[in-house]
């Protein structure tokens, strides 16, 4: 193509950018203006991708670490074909748009993860990588490279400084992943100004220790050397990082190169002079030349190519491995396999159970077989979380058909390639800590819980029952502050059965994250058949009930025996096993006044963690509204109330 449709084709992207900040009277600027032409060698000399079928499972990712740029995503969406029309782009972060202010997957066409958070771009891009190898290793055969994408990525200082991304990259590295190529817009320049401010490291050197091919491309305009740079990532086995010197807001006369060009509109009279600067007419405002529009679109007829290719190249393959390929398609349809819940384990009643962690590590075991999709495991827990398929290697880089995950002690950056790993899809993922340290994942299981991620983490050591460890690992807020989060499902099962079923909701839930919270000790396993999916249910009724004691996991056994008491006593009492709040909030009002009759206001909960949020359903509530103690569990359960005759005689007060 001739140098100045180029020139006007990545101007082009500048300004939709720049006017669509400038309409919204909000935005950022700077970045869409100082990397057009990084996001233009990207998508028309290398992503593969089909507009028209943006989930097309050949295709290749492009991830906007930096979501605060969006505009430039969107323009980059636009022009290429996708369903996203320009009247989309004049209505950037509007009510009711399809481009809110930073990008969100599920809500815009071709946005492949939901990024803003800075850094978890970044880490989602290494599950997306970790993915595509897992499935590679596992399907492809010789001459029949069926899943072989690259993994791009545009990532910023921000990006860079948080401890997520350092995280990630220290992993991509020891794993060699080398469809990751990520191109750093490295333009020197933060909210606070210079990053000299803060920033100072050897940035090369570093990402060189972690295991990863260091490329520069001094001019971050230059379109023909990025495009040398990014062929050379190409045939790299280590993951790529090219460093882009860039100019944030370029083009912009007053405001290139400084801070006011990055969150802030450039204002008329600014935006109108990087306009004649750049030689773009101020007027109309989301000018696109006609033959840019007509280049760009390009993408359409080539992505049809591009898809029907490589279904050629699926087609051969089925041909040729009708069984894997059988299982491959059902894999990338998100289907899961016929009657795999035979293989869910039961239980039998045992007064001394064993712990729901390691119920759990069964029932993972179980379905192992049944489901091959199911993958993930431990920041360095596994042991202690019971997470590990058996039979199975670990995935590592002479290994990536391997099912189990050293994640290492790095529990933010697991739940950012667990929500990779499952928005690229043919996988199902898990990760798993102790619950107290879910604090250290709060952004990723929210980033699940707002993108409809169907992540699975899994929160062993659930409550001061771990005992001796003490105060520091013994979760006491987190099970609510989890509660509270939209669109994330928290199970707390009571007892081996709980657990195997909560699995089967954890697998067939699509729509969003699920939290499995996991005794340490051993629980009762009880005589009863279980309704997780209702989310509470009756678990006993002693005579005609007069009052109702609710609980979830390990307090569920505490409070049969409590009920027994008082039923031997002479009073009516119902036991109501509580696994999960947002599962019996989806239950029909018949369905939750069965459970809990408005007819009976003598009600109490008891939970071994903060009380909070019991008030909706119990009158009176056992819980913990302190921080726990270094003893063994029964010495600290005893001391915190959570005994049988501590929860008659509360019940008796009602």
């Amino acid at each position: 193509m001739s140098t100045d449709l180029q020139t006007r084709a990545i101007n082009t992207l500048r300004f939709l950018s720049a006017d669509g900040v400038q309409k919204a009277n909000s935005g950022h600027p700077g970045l869409p203006m100082g990397t057009a032409a990084m996001a233009y060698t990207i998508w028309t000399r290398h992503l593969r991708h089909n507009p028209r079928n943006p989930k097309w499972a050949g295709r290749d990712r492009f991830i906007l670490s930096g979501g605060h740029g969006s505009m430039l995503l969107y323009s980059l969406l636009h022009l290429t074909g996708y369903d996203l029309p320009l009247d989309e782009l004049k209505s950037f972060r509007q009510w009711g748009s399809l481009t809110p202010g930073h990008p969100e997957y599920g809500l815009t066409p071709g946005v492949e993860t939901t990024t803003g958070p800075l850094g978890q771009g970044f880490a989602n891009g290494v599950g997306m990588a970790i993915a595509a190898s897992h499935l590679a290793a596992t399907f492809n055969q010789r001459g029949h490279e069926i899943i072989d994408p690259y993994i791009y990525a545009i990532v910023t200082d921000g990006d860079l400084m948080e401890g997520v991304t350092a995280e990630a990259a220290s992993l991509a590295g020891h794993l060699s992943l080398g469809r990751l190529i990520y191109l750093y817009d490295d333009n020197h320049i933060s909210i606070d100004g210079s990053t000299d401010l803060a920033f100072t490291e050897d940035r090369a050197a570093r990402f060189r220790s972690y295991g990863w091919q260091v490329l520069r491309v001094e001019d971050g305009n230059d379109v023909e050397v990025m495009d040398k740079v990014i062929l050379e990532a190409k045939s790299e086995p280590r993951p790529t990082l090219i460093m882009c010197r860039t100019i944030i807001g370029y083009g912009a006369p007053n405001r290139q190169g400084t801070s006011k060009a990055h969150g802030e509109p450039l204002g008329d009279e600014e935006l109108n002079a990087a306009k004649d600067n750049l030689g773009w007419p101020r007027e109309p405002r989301f000018f696109i030349p006609d033959d840019v529009l007509a280049f760009y679109r390009k993408a359409v007829d080539r992505g049809r190519e591009l898809e029907y290719e490589w279904k050629m190249r699926f087609d051969a393959y089925k041909r040729l491995h009708p069984g894997l390929g059988v299982e491959l398609q059902r894999r990338l349809n998100g289907e899961l396999p016929n009657d795999w819940e035979s293989a869910l384990p039961t239980f039998p009643a045992d007064a001394k159970g064993i712990a729901t962690r390691a119920a759990s590590g069964k029932t993972i075991n179980a379905l192992a077989p049944k489901l091959p999709e199911l993958i993930g495991g431990s920041a360095d827990l596994a042991p202690s979380n019971n997470t590990k398929i058996d039979g199975s290697p670990a995935f590592q880089k002479d290994s990536y058909q391997g099912r189990n995950f050293h994640f290492g002690v790095r529990e933010h950056v697991m739940g950012s390639i667990v929500n990779g790993m499952a928005v690229f899809g043919g996988v199902i993922p898990y990760g798993a800590t102790f619950l107290v340290f879910a604090d250290y994942m709060r952004p990723t299981i929210r980033l699940a819980a707002l993108s409809h991620y169907p992540s699975i983490f899994i929160f062993t050591h659930d409550s001061v029952g771990l005992g001796e460890d003490g105060p520091t690992h013994q979760p006491i807020e987190q099970l609510t502050s989890l509660r509270i989060i939209p669109n994330l499902v928290v199970i707390r099962p009571a007892d081996a059965n709980e657990t195997a079923q909560a699995w089967k909701v954890a697998i067939e839930r699509r729509n969003g994250p699920t939290v499995l919270a996991l005794t340490r000790q051993n629980v009762p396993t009880l005589d009863t058949a279980v309704q997780v999916e209702k989310g509470a249910y009756v678990l006993k009724d002693f005579g005609t009930p007069e009052m109702i004691l609710m609980a979830s996991g390990s307090e569920v056994g505490l409070v049969l025996g409590a009920a027994q008491k008082l039923a031997d006593e002479g009073r009516g009492v119902r036991v109501v096993s509580f696994p999960s709040w947002e599962l019996f909030e989806k239950q029909d009002e018949a369905y939750r006044e069965s459970v809990l009759p408005k007819n009976i206001q003598k009600r109490l909960a008891v939970e071994a963690g903060a009380g909070i949020g019991w008030e909706r359903y119990a009158r009176s509530v056992i819980s913990i509204e302190r921080y726990g103690a270094s003893a063994p569990a029964k010495v600290i359960f005893e001391k915190l109330g959570f005994t049988v005759e501590n929860v008659v005689a509360r019940a008796k007060e009602l």
